[in-house]
């Protein structure tokens, strides 16, 4: 592996802007100004709604608190324990059925319960549809290896471990209400309370007005289904609380040190910190990220099922990749659809390569580094996932070893065992080839000149050594272009006092060649595919049997 920065290296931690340690450090001045905050484990938190199947973006929260995890240690040297809990809001009754469940008919009889008490509409053996999303969610965190506690709301609610907090939550009922009256409609203050009962008769969460608040005996009145007065014991699951307290009291309970999330909850955050230092804690530092979009520039949702689910990348695309479309511009919206899979794996590559070669300063601002908690693997073949794409289009590769083939000829070296990321990637790229690029491609014919430009490539082809490295045969192709009025380029000259080269030269050779509108560096990948190999397809282009 490559070297780690070195722990003495304090003036590159202290002059690192990747923003994991900007956060950090702001998590560290917080901390300072708390009694006992140097002492203390320091706890960060995520947030998970199982309503849904997990998507990204809830592996995005725990990724980013990760790095954000690693840069605290690493600023305070090692010597403040830290934990991370994934904390999954399971209790939360069903309020909708999901657009992507099996049956959707199957579970209308369990609307608002919680989502632990709804059944399981998926295979495998679940206790409920809850415990069915928070093993899909905690399957992948494992598989990625980060190193978290798992939690789950029906457990904290049933076992006691908030009973203290929520009757302190009925001693303070005013306070909070006084919170949260402001921020409701007119018709929603008359029925709103920060309590909701779990019906002792159906399971379901009910939204009703509660009558009485007993704090001495922990208990709420409330009106039943069936008309008559219920008094409630608030502890031990049988009640929780609405979402915008429960958020504020899980920080006081917990003592919850740093959570970041979406920016559709910025406006309530002021109510979470409210309600927490209400309940007698002190509200954790926080971090607002931009949201998702799908292709159309739309939120993406669990229950709606847009955008990409986990599997989705992992099935085209290693997890390193996810993590680095995750690490970029968090602050920043961004689309999240399969187009972005190939540039998220071809900058992880590209981050990788250039990680030896660095000085610490930019190694710590390197994605790579956060990514791997400061450890990255050493860099294999500069082979990008465009380039395997248009292998296997070219080469008609059903399976990765028709790719090892010309891999192992481009570098005698190379090998399955001792490159097996890129051995990985193979894989991806077949996968993610036949999926998404062979049902969009269409070969045109060239026309007269792109015919005869063929011919001249064909021919200068010919005349390079059987070794020809990609930039030899790169400057082939630029000598090839610059004798046709077409490609010249008037407005640029080239190295050795020629026209430049018209981008029209290389979408041209995209089109005929290989049936699509972008590319890669065509030197570079001709010196993969081959030469004999490019001028064969180049015939095909030339008689047309390309296209048919």
């Amino acid at each position: 592996t490559t070297a780690v920065i070195a722990p003495e290296d304090l003036t590159a931690i202290a002059e690192a802007k990747a923003w994991p340690f900007e956060e950090a450090r702001k998590l560290i001045e917080r901390l300072d100004k708390l009694p006992g905050g140097k002492d203390k484990t320091v706890l960060f938190e995520t947030g998970y709604g199982p309503s849904g199947l997990p998507h990204i973006g809830t592996f995005g929260e725990v990724a980013r608190t990760t790095m954000v995890r690693h840069a605290f240690e690493v600023l305070t040297e090692g010597k403040r324990k830290t934990r991370l809990l994934c904390f999954s809001d399971d209790m939360d009754g069903m309020r909708k059925i999901p657009d992507n469940v099996p049956d959707k008919k199957a579970l209308e009889p369990h609307l608002h319960k919680p989502l632990t008490r709804v059944p399981n509409p998926f295979s495998g053996n679940y206790e409920s549809f809850g415990h069915h999303n928070n093993a899909m969610l905690r399957r992948f965190l494992d598989t990625f290896g980060f190193e978290y506690e798992f939690a789950s709301a029906t457990e904290y609610y049933t076992s006691g471990k908030f009973d203290d907090m929520l009757v302190r939550a009925l001693e303070k009922y005013d306070d909070i209400m006084a919170v949260m009256l402001p921020t409701l409609g007119e018709e929603r203050q008359a029925t709103y309370s920060p309590f909701l009962p779990i019906s002792p008769k159906t399971g379901r969460v009910l939204y009703v007005p509660i009558l009485k608040v007993d704090p001495k005996n922990a208990t709420i009145t409330y009106t039943g289904e069936d008309g008559v007065d219920v008094d409630l014991d608030v502890r031990g699951g049988r009640t929780k609380l609405q979402w915008k307290p429960d958020l504020g009291m899980r920080w006081a309970a917990l003592g919850v040190d740093f959570e970041m999330f979406g920016k559709d909850h910025q406006p309530n955050a002021p109510i979470y910190d409210k309600i927490c230092e209400i309940l007698g804690g002190k509200a954790p530092a926080h971090f607002v990220y931009e949201l998702f979009l799908d292709e159309k520039g739309q939120k993406i949702s669990k229950s709606k099922g847009n955008g990409l689910t986990i599997d989705e990348w992992l099935t085209y695309a290693s997890p390193e990749s996810l993590a680095l479309y995750m690490f970029q511009r968090p602050r920043s919206a961004k689309k999240l659809y399969f187009d972005v899979i190939p540039r998220a794996v071809d900058e992880y590559m590209q981050f990788i390569a250039s990680y030896p070669g660095q000085p610490s300063k930019q190694r710590l601002d390197n994605p790579v580094w956060h990514i791997h908690s400061g450890n990255p693997p050493r860099p294999e073949l500069p082979i990008t996932f465009g380039l395997l794409l248009n292998l296997v289009s070219v080469s008609h590769a059903e399976n990765k070893d028709v790719l090892w083939g010309f891999l192992k000829r481009y570098s005698p070296g190379a090998s399955p065992e001792g490159n097996p990321r890129l051995d990985k990637l193979s894989d991806y790229a077949i996968r993610y080839f036949n999926d998404f690029v062979k049902p969009t491609k269409k070969f045109r014919a060239p026309d007269e000149v792109e015919v005869a430009a063929l011919k001249s490539l064909d021919a200068a082809l010919a005349a390079l050594p059987a070794g020809a490295d990609g930039d030899t045969i790169q400057n082939a192709l630029l000598d090839v272009a610059r004798a046709i009025p077409r490609y010249q380029d008037t407005a640029k000259v080239s190295p050795t006092g020629g026209p430049g080269v018209k981008l029209e030269w290389f979408q041209a050779l995209y089109e005929t060649l290989l049936g699509q509108e972008r590319g890669p560096r065509f030197g570079t990948f001709i010196a993969l595919y081959g030469i004999p190999e490019m001028r064969a397809l180049i015939a095909k282009a030339i008689d047309g049997t390309i296209v048919s």
